[in-house]
């Protein structure tokens, strides 16, 4: 019994079976996500870290799978990798750091246009293509356009104490998203969510937003505007016409109230007249038929008629 425990506890604490090297970490296999964890357990437990990498298994997960998508190095990705409300983002650095590396184009450069100091003061990323040879120019950053979105006039903006270097760090990742979207991964830098919004840093590493921020602070909507709140544009409200209402003191008119009661009541018929003629019996027929004056006037006796002859002796 003892020498069957002791063969157990032996083949327990025997090595452990070694990984495949065919196996790739990630989400895919089921050997692939046990991988990943084990790795993401390694920086999840040092202190090398940033702060919200540090004892958070999930977000080094996460980061990790980035890394290997991107084919960079996981550390790297821990280091420049932010979370703002629930968002990673990038580092600009960072971003023109893959940028340079990827192969696929020759090292950003920068040209400037305008006169420094002033609004019309930008920057412009360019670089060429390697495979076409092509030269490739980003969209134009300027002053004005920082002022105008907003970027210039935030409190402790790095746009009024170092303009040129947020000039090129701006031209540079609006480059990558134009030309390499998939290095950016669709994510922002840490300096555009910035500019966004005022964000608070936290303890554990993270950045918070205030609602201060969230609020337009250098225009307020005049009366008939219409500010779109996901991208700020300012329209005009069209006017809606007023309904027109009749004066309160003056009744309206009886014709309309007789009209309308009118028509719910059923049409009567036409009253005939009350006047009837006297009648009085024909002397040819000795009295047997009443006649009226209107009867005799049609009768072709009338001229022979001895009461009509009567009446006629009277009225002359």
């Amino acid at each position: 019994m003892s020498q069957a425990q002791t063969t157990s506890l032996a083949e327990l604490r025997g090595a452990a079976k070694p990984i495949d090297p065919a196996i790739r970490a990630g989400f895919d296999t089921v050997g692939g996500f046990d991988l990943i964890q084990r790795t993401a357990k390694l920086f999840a437990s040092s202190n090398i870290v940033p702060t919200q990498f540090q004892g958070n298994l999930p977000n080094c997960v996460i980061a990790v799978d980035m890394a290997l998508r991107m084919g960079a190095n996981p550390l790297m990705v821990c280091q420049n990798l932010y979370i703002v409300h629930g968002r990673p983002a990038w580092s600009a650095q960072f971003l023109i750091a893959t940028m340079n590396q990827c192969g696929r184009f020759s090292a950003i450069r920068y040209e400037f246009q305008g006169k420094q100091g002033t609004d019309e003061w930008g920057c412009k990323a360019v670089a060429t293509e390697l495979a076409t040879k092509e030269k490739l120019e980003g969209p134009l950053i300027t002053i004005g356009l920082a002022k105008k979105e907003g970027w210039y006039g935030k409190n402790g903006s790095k746009w009024q104490t170092m303009p040129e270097l947020m000039l090129r760090y701006r031209a540079a990742s609006w480059f990558v998203r134009a030309y390499a979207p998939e290095i950016a991964m669709g994510l922002q830098t840490a300096e555009e969510v910035k500019d966004t919004f005022d964000l608070e840093p936290s303890e554990n590493g993270t950045y918070s937003v205030t609602t201060d921020s969230i609020k337009p602070l250098d225009h307020q909507p005049a009366q008939g505007e219409v500010i779109d709140m996901s991208t700020g544009e300012v329209t005009q409200k069209e006017p809606v016409p007023a309904r027109k209402k009749a004066p309160v003191s003056q009744p309206k008119p009886p014709v309309q109230k007789v009209e309308r009661a009118a028509t719910k009541e059923p049409a009567q018929a036409p009253q005939q007249s009350t006047f009837t003629q006297a009648s009085f019996p024909c002397p040819k027929t000795d009295g047997e038929r009443m006649v009226t004056e209107d009867d005799c006037g049609l009768c072709k006796e009338r001229p022979k008629c001895p009461e009509w002859a009567t009446d006629f002796s009277e009225e002359g």
